[in-house]
């Protein structure tokens, strides 16, 4: 595999367009005011399948020969969606391998587009190693979720579409797990605008970039119970892409808690009445915890999806307790 370019991310625009929307970019007048300067959200919950994953996927599935049978990948939710419509949209087979960590909304949705889903183990490894067995014993094509040149292409089809919108942004905050969305925006964003910051925000337990960058290789990591699920997963042994990108071209990286998820995803919706995942909401965690570095000028943010668990986030806009696993995310009255 080799990395892709600029040139790949605008090939992708193109490969993907009538597939994949563009998504608005729109100002949070809350957090702009907290900010200090425009805060503005680029709002992927609008694509078909409620997530950014779509652009990827699509670019992937849509660039492979005409003589493909079907497809497999493993997922935490949003990638294997996108996998599934953009077969579909190909006449393709699909088989998305999921773990039992995955939210079952997840799991319905994915075969409401029309694939079929395996649930193998207790963690995002176990399913890859099942979509690799598939892949080899039945001719399927691997669609892997982020460590690819076509899914990190698709992706940073999103860092286009910033800059054009937005050729003044100071900084990007990118929500981090694989690596492919912000390695995708971080190639594209730096092409156009070498200055600009592009910062991976993720959650402080399970975090496997974070921790791989820090080691100096990938690293494997436990992965535990989130209200950040989709940031979930370890990068791969293997990994050949995501991880040397993110490693190079990453400004910055910031953890954020649990609680300060939950914060996160209660100011989005009473104060911009936007629905979305724990994924999508880090970079706003970030900025309420404190946690960011210093940033001249106006930043952006991906809210990445909206596929959550509505009987959690229920409970998370009313205040009440959350578990997730063996761990209790204590419920607290919103305040801005």
């Amino acid at each position: 595999m080799t990395e892709p370019t600029l040139a790949d991310v605008m090939a992708a625009a193109r490969t993907i367009f009538g597939t994949a929307i563009r998504t608005p970019l729109v100002p949070s007048p809350h957090l702009t005011k907290r900010f200090g300067s425009d805060f503005l959200l680029k709002l992927e919950i609008a694509q078909p399948i409620g997530a950014f994953k779509l652009r990827g996927a699509a670019n992937a599935v849509f660039n492979l020969p005409a003589d493909a049978q079907g497809v497999t990948c493993c997922s935490t939710g949003n990638h294997g969606r996108g996998v599934a419509y953009a077969a579909r949209a190909r006449g393709l087979r699909a088989v998305i391998c999921m773990s039992t960590m995955v939210p079952q909304v997840k799991v319905d949705g994915i075969r409401a587009l029309g694939a079929e889903v395996q649930v193998r183990g207790k963690n995002q490894d176990d399913a890859a190693a099942e979509s690799s067995r598939l892949a080899a014993e039945e001719g399927l094509i691997e669609i892997p979720p982020f460590d690819d040149p076509y899914v990190i292409a698709g992706q940073g089809t999103i860092g286009l579409e910033l800059l054009q919108d937005r050729p003044d942004l100071a900084a990007i905050l990118v929500p981090l797990s694989g690596g492919g969305l912000a390695a995708g925006i971080a190639l594209a964003a730096k092409a156009i605008k070498p200055d600009i910051k592009v910062i991976g925000i993720t959650m402080e337990r399970g975090a496997a970039m974070y921790e791989s960058v820090r080691a100096g290789v990938p690293t494997v990591v436990e992965e535990v119970p989130s209200l950040a699920d989709s940031l979930g997963g370890g990068i791969g042994a293997q990994n050949r892409l995501s991880f040397p990108l993110c490693r190079e071209l990453l400004d910055d990286y910031v953890l954020v808690s649990e609680d300060e998820i939950y914060d996160a995803m209660q100011t989005l919706y009473f104060e911009d009445r936007i629905v979305a995942e724990g994924g999508s909401v880090v970079g706003i965690a970030a900025l309420k915890s404190g946690k960011l570095p210093p940033i001249d000028g106006p930043v952006a943010t991906i809210i990445t999806g909206r596929n959550v668990d509505m009987r959690v986030f229920t409970d998370i806009v009313s205040g009440r307790r959350v578990a997730l696993g063996n761990q209790h995310i204590e419920g607290h009255a919103y305040a801005a």
